[in-house]
């Protein structure tokens, strides 16, 4: 008998939806199932590498410039308040003992989480292989994604 699966898009790069989408993923492989989160548009920064990114082309740098990648730049959803929500939201995990994202990626790939970098939106935001972390599994488009989650019993996006 086939594991059931679960799929999961990450669409976006604010760190409490990561936190949640993390923690349904792990739990979820906890539980036996095959979990796939599909990282596109600004989700893709949860899984950049925390650099510089190099663009080139006048509106690609500008977007760079705009969106930082990392786990260290990700803002909140609501009451970021010029990153202050941010910080103290990190201490209030740190305060909890609730892991960061950073050891949620580990334990998610102790678990055999799959994770997926959306090829069409590297291209449209100048985002190469390289500059996102090696736990990257692999690079596909919607495609893939359709075809994890037809097969599988939860499909959420976040």
């Amino acid at each position: 008998m086939e594991n059931k699966k679960a799929t999961i898009i990450i669409f976006s790069g604010e760190l409490d939806k990561a936190l949640a989408a993390f923690n349904i993923a792990t739990g979820a492989a906890t539980m036996g199932m095959d979990v796939t989160m599909f990282f596109t548009f600004w989700g893709l920064n949860i899984i950049r590498k925390d650099q510089k990114p190099k663009s080139k082309g006048v509106l690609k740098k500008l977007l760079s410039l705009m969106n930082k990648g990392g786990t260290k730049h990700l803002p909140l959803s609501r009451f970021h308040m010029l990153g202050i929500g941010q910080k103290m939201m990190k201490k209030l995990m740190k305060d909890s003992k609730i892991p960061s994202i950073d050891e949620m990626i580990v334990v998610a790939k102790e678990l055999s989480v799959k994770f997926v970098a959306c090829t069409t939106t590297m291209g449209l935001m100048d985002i190469t292989k390289e500059a996102l972390i090696e736990e990257v599994d692999a690079f596909a488009g919607v495609a893939t994604y359709i075809e994890e989650a037809k097969n599988g019993q939860i499909n959420l996006f976040i």
